[in-house]
């Protein structure tokens, strides 16, 4: 009895389990760092008229991009190699693009990210209906858009590819 692959159930080793994790979780540190980095210099560079009592100072936004760097110049690589190591493992064999473990953190994934982008769009509209749209906080919503709508726009291409392939 010949089974073709489609009919195949994929089986996940721990290998599988832990570099699925490993990627997604790199990918979750590198984009809170890079947006921290970025929420940092515009903190840095648009300074906020109101903040009196010095809550966003040059020292601590420094301090905070040193330890955002920190990570992102850890994790990024870890992220791009586990995706790549991936990659090489899906074209040697295709059955493991439908893993169960890699379907589940990508839709996950796309959920924690079209959340991110549906919480920025309420915020922008509060502040947007209070009559208190900076310069400042449009480049922190720009920001989120870009990194959060990158990662949905990227994960839904690849799932999108899982169906047609």
């Amino acid at each position: 009895m010949c089974m073709d692959q489609t009919t195949v159930k994929p089986k996940t080793s721990p290998k599988d389990f832990f570099l699925h994790l490993l990627a997604m979780v790199a990918l979750y540190v590198s984009a809170v760092s890079l947006t921290t980095v970025v929420f940092q210099l515009i903190n840095l560079s648009v300074p906020d008229a109101l903040d009196q009592h010095g809550y966003y100072t040059a020292d601590s936004a420094r301090r905070i991009i040193r330890s955002s760097l920190s990570f992102l110049i850890v994790f990024f690589p870890v992220y791009l190699y586990t995706s790549w190591h991936l990659h090489t493992t899906y074209l040697k064999d295709v059955v493991k693009r439908s893993l169960w473990i890699r379907r589940w953190l990508l839709y996950f994934t796309l959920f924690v990210a079209a959340l991110i982008n549906i919480f920025t769009l309420v915020s922008l509209v509060n502040h947007l209906l209070d009559g208190e749209l900076t310069l400042r906080f449009c480049l922190k919503v720009l920001t989120i858009f870009f990194v959060a709508g990158s990662i949905f726009g990227y994960y839904l291409w690849d799932l999108k590819r899982d169906n047609v392939e």
